[in-house]
């Protein structure tokens, strides 16, 4: 497979991760990769079991992984597991989600810290964890889910803690592929984000966000552009579909009822949307989900 076929139909993935939320565990058992190639804003630790012969793209990197694969994958940077040469009828797949923020950039810098800040520098690239790591580490992430409240938030800290100082780690790709970063250092945009993931369920303009961050329409359209990569409209409507993904995850109600729930007035609209940035209906992307989702 050759660069640009690595880098053509690539989703980007809205995950049902709110800004609420510490961290999130998917776990489920399958007999083979369908998820395309995608990237997101939030870092992923996975974990795939009795897998050998499956394939790992990671940004510009491809290869057969073993039966055992640990990878921790940062913000943006294309990823995805195909069936490949797998024959395994019982593959494992334990899939950790947190956003980039969950650890501060000034506690990352204390000393205690130090060796989880170089390993979340290096996931810009992919890292793929030792044999000897995923032996000792595999029992307590096939765990954490039983783990409630604050003590599985102090378990994910202890095992990236134990991953951070762990022996033969290696980064997989050369290329580091940003893909709408978001610049967190703007305080007019972290406003402007709060504002529309508090209030998605309800109308908002442009104008709206615009006076509360004391900007012109126009200027506030160019802002958000040239930050995100996303337009304004744009932006909102992948905060309204991250909640939806995550009501199509955690409740039975109907997908029109989540529709507007989520801040749409056209169910057509909202399912035409969904299909353009997930790649299937919401009804195929409920009926997809057999697994279990733990959010903390």
């Amino acid at each position: 497979m050759n660069h640009a076929a690595i880098t053509s139909n690539i989703l980007r993935e809205i995950t049902p991760l709110t800004q609420s939320d510490c961290f999130m565990i998917f776990a489920r058992s399958k007999h083979k990769f369908d998820f395309p190639l995608h990237y997101h804003e939030e870092f992923e630790l996975n974990l795939i079991l009795n897998a050998k012969g499956a394939q790992r793209i990671v940004g510009d990197h491809i290869d057969t992984i073993e039966a055992e694969e640990l990878v921790l994958v940062g913000p943006n940077l294309n990823h995805g597991w195909f069936t490949h040469e797998c024959r395994s009828k019982e593959i494992t797949e334990i899939t950790i989600q947190f956003h980039r923020d969950l650890f501060d950039d000034k506690l990352l810098r204390k000393n205690q810290l130090s060796f989880m800040r170089v390993m979340f520098e290096k996931a810009a690239n992919g890292i793929l964890f030792s044999p000897d790591t995923i032996k000792q580490l595999t029992p307590r992430l096939l765990t954490l889910n039983q783990k409630a409240g604050f003590d599985s938030v102090l378990e994910l800290m202890s095992i990236l803690h134990d991953l951070s100082i762990s022996r033969n780690m290696r980064t997989l790709s050369d290329t580091t592929f940003h893909k709408g970063l978001f610049n967190h250092n703007s305080r007019r945009i972290e406003k402007a984000f709060e504002y529309m993931n508090i209030n998605y369920d309800k109308a908002i303009s442009l104008t709206d966000v615009a006076r509360l961050v004391s900007m012109t329409e126009v200027s506030f359209s160019r802002f958000i552009k040239r930050c995100t990569g996303n337009t304004f409209i744009d932006s909102l409507n992948e905060i309204r579909l991250g909640h939806a993904c995550r009501l199509l995850v955690n409740t039975t109600y109907a997908v029109a009822e989540i529709s507007y729930k989520c801040g749409f007035n056209n169910i057509s609209n909202f399912n035409r949307l969904f299909k353009k940035k997930k790649g299937c209906t919401p009804k195929q992307f409920r009926e997809s989900l057999s697994g279990t989702r733990t959010f903390i």
